[in-house]
């Protein structure tokens, strides 16, 4: 007589024989980048993390391109040529860095002049670009601020050039350039066939599809205070979000701190919110209004918000005890407090 397997061994054999006939599983896999003075993460769910390193790799050229063309924290990207010729003359200016210099000064606009790309002499004088980190003199800030203002960008759509009026003046892309980054990153590999992946820049992302296990990508708002590693969740579903939020940059003085976010209309830091989060369709929309609202204040930001169909908005201001999220009423389903937040932060719709 044969001698009989256990029936518990009958059982795991069947189940091996049918997960090695289903193949390998789906798994989520990074691949990190360094471009534009951060890392950019590419996730990409993946059977087979080799075969996918293509699609990484056309996702990571992407960025590359953006970061030498915009980056202000080199000497030979198109930008820094930009920066030093246009304040004299009329300058040709690169198809993709003309698309953005269109978006920025369109954001400019609406805005109310809460976004500005020419606070690029006034974000260095206080060392946010090239440092160090400093508080200016009166004197020093009242110089940076003269150069700033958007209006006198003359971009040359049909000429493809860019001129400034004001000698001296100069952009800084920052504010929107990860953005457009994220969605180019995106773009190549919706074009490699890519179903399911995030783009993340810093905080900029942009998803496809899901990750493995999970309807949606799931991502954590950090809390501007730092008690907490995040103080919410919010779910993608294909498409992008932002934070704007002095997480880091700041400089003290005199027991004062100063944030990196600078409103452009006073030459000054904003003051009043402590963090907006953006959700759009595309990442450069959420990385271009993510300041601006912070900038405009809590009244000002709900109304442009409400008054935009393109986007929505999380507003977080301060409280003498707890924190109230301003969450736009149709993020209600997608939004989520996490337990630990729960004495720190009241939610509250708009």
């Amino acid at each position: 007589m044969r001698d009989r397997l256990p029936a518990s061994l009958l059982v795991a054999t069947s189940a091996a024989a049918l997960l090695a006939a289903a193949g390998p599983l789906p798994r989520s896999v990074s691949y990190p980048v360094r471009a534009m003075g951060t890392y950019v993460n590419v996730t990409l769910v993946t059977t087979d993390s080799a075969r996918s390193l293509d699609d990484a790799r056309a996702a990571h050229a992407a960025v590359r391109l953006v970061d030498s063309l915009m980056s202000n924290w080199t000497t030979t990207s198109e930008v820094a040529r930009i920066n030093r010729v246009a304040d004299s003359v009329a300058t040709p200016v690169e198809p993709r860095v003309a698309d953005v210099l269109a978006r920025s000064l369109r954001v400019w606009r609406e805005s109310d002049g809460a976004f500005d790309i020419t606070v690029e002499p006034l974000v260095r004088a206080w060392g946010f670009i090239g440092g160090p980190r400093r508080v200016p003199t009166d004197a020093e800030a009242r110089a940076a601020f003269a150069l700033v203002g958007a209006g006198d960008v003359v971009l040359d759509s049909a000429a493809g050039t860019v001129r400034f009026r004001r000698h001296g003046m100069r952009v800084d892309l920052g504010g929107i350039a990860k953005g457009y980054a994220v969605d180019l990153a995106m773009s190549a590999l919706r074009e490699h066939g890519v179903r399911d992946a995030l783009v993340d820049a810093s905080g900029n992302m942009m998803s496809v599809g899901h990750p493995p296990g999970s309807p949606a990508w799931r991502i954590g708002l950090r809390d501007p205070r730092d008690r907490l590693s995040y103080f919410a969740r919010v779910r993608l579903q294909g498409d992008a979000i932002s934070t704007s939020a002095n997480y880091e940059q700041f400089v003290a003085k005199d027991g004062k701190r100063y944030g990196h976010i600078l409103d452009p209309r006073t030459g000054r830091p904003s003051e009043g919110l402590l963090a907006v989060t953006v959700i759009a369709a595309d990442a450069t929309t959420t990385d271009a209004w993510d300041t601006p609202l912070y900038v405009l204040g809590l009244e000002a930001a709900k109304r442009k918000a409400l008054a935009r169909p393109d986007i929505a908005a999380i507003l977080v201001s301060p409280g003498a005890a707890v924190d109230t999220v301003w969450l736009e009423s149709p993020l209600r389903d997608r939004f989520q407090l996490e337990p630990a937040a729960r004495t720190r932060f009241v939610v509250r719709y708009y």
